[in-house]
């Protein structure tokens, strides 16, 4: 889970920032959703008992 107090931005510089563009926006929306597929997809493998993931536990 994300922790929400990390960020150490003023409250000023948040408020006076230029919005997000909508090709930034885009982007970071396609990075979240990779990240999120490739958890879906090691969380599926690792069901389904892929080798991958037999080995030594730490």
């Amino acid at each position: 889970m994300r922790n929400n107090y990390a960020n150490t931005a003023q409250l000023k510089e948040l408020m006076t920032a230029p919005p997000m563009t909508a090709a930034r926006h885009a982007e970071v929306m396609r990075q979240r959703n990779a990240r999120r597929r490739m958890l879906e997809e090691a969380r599926e493998a690792k069901k389904a008992g892929d080798p991958v993931f037999d080995g030594d536990k730490r």
